[in-house]
């Protein structure tokens, strides 16, 4: 098939190569340009000009960073998004509000396209590996045709319903992943401050029950101060407020989240931004006064 890919960012660029070596032919483009070499060496052709990609595609994914930057690669809200999105199946693998998915998904049809939203459980070693979970709404032949498509990128293709119910599952899937690493943070910090040598603590939590692929990845990195980014606190700070707005919106309370974002929402404001959500551990150190950068 040829496959359309926009978005070759951290995550984007190893799903493109994934699909390409799976043998389909994957023309990528991203805003940017930076990745598009390593693109290439998995086989993957790039191109200069957006446009091209719907040209020559009619099954486009997209995994971009935000609301905006979908908007503005579909030309949403101006004349030239129809002709765009015409007989095009859209594959929308981003993080975004489930209302601004919905509308984008009812927009998409009403100009003549289909859409699939495919929220991905998984960070850059998770896209690295092909073993992504990845969350799929919208209706069954267009479902079934994505999950065909996405295999080669996971573990699991799950199906989950209508549009917005993928990322619902991803919202509620999230607010475990950012509560967890946030407690994870503070029983480092826990641990460090009663002079418990972290390797030892380190060996208990992995031998016991509590373990798991993330929990070991970032209680290692946390451990040997590695903050290489992963999945950013920006990009963790965008989910964990769609995750308490959500919250809001259904009238329930959520206190973990709320004080995990607060945590993540001040780890940006220390200029940790670019760091891997492990990095939230030195917010969890510098106490609630800490702001600027360190």
């Amino acid at each position: 098939m040829r496959l359309g890919f926009i978005g070759l960012g951290v995550m984007g660029t190893p799903m493109a190569g994934h699909l390409a070596q799976a043998g389909h032919s994957v023309l990528g483009w991203s805003r940017s340009g930076r990745n598009h070499a390593a693109a290439r060496t998995s086989g993957v052709q790039t191109c200069a000009q957006l446009q091209d990609v719907f040209a020559a595609c009619e099954t486009v994914v997209l995994m971009l960073a935000n609301d905006e930057a979908i908007d503005s690669v579909l030309e949403r809200n101006t004349t030239a998004f129809a002709d765009r999105v015409r007989s095009h199946l859209v594959i929308n693998m981003g993080t975004s509000s489930a209302g601004y998915s919905q509308a984008l998904g009812e927009q998409i049809r009403a100009a003549g396209g289909r859409y699939v939203e495919a929220p991905v459980s998984g960070s850059r070693v998770q896209a690295e590996s092909a073993q992504l979970v990845i969350l799929l709404a919208g209706d069954d032949a267009d479902v079934a045709q994505a999950s065909r498509l996405l295999a080669p990128l996971g573990r699991q293709c799950v199906a989950c319903g209508q549009v917005p119910s993928a990322l619902r599952m991803k919202l509620a899937v999230n607010l475990y992943l950012i509560t967890l690493v946030t407690a994870l943070g503070e029983a480092v910090h826990f641990a460090e401050s009663h002079g418990i040598a972290l390797e030892r603590f380190a060996e208990v939590l992995n031998a016991g029950p509590m373990a798991s692929e993330v929990s070991r990845i970032k209680l290692d990195k946390m451990i040997r101060q590695d903050f290489a980014v992963q999945a950013s606190i920006t990009d963790v700070l965008k989910n964990s407020g769609l995750v308490a707005a959500a919250a809001r919106g259904a009238g329930m309370p959520a206190p973990m989240i709320d004080a995990s974002d607060t945590l993540f929402a001040q780890a940006q404001q220390m200029g940790l931004g670019g760091l891997d959500m492990a990095a939230v551990l030195l917010a969890i150190r510098a106490g609630p006064a800490a702001t600027g950068d360190v």
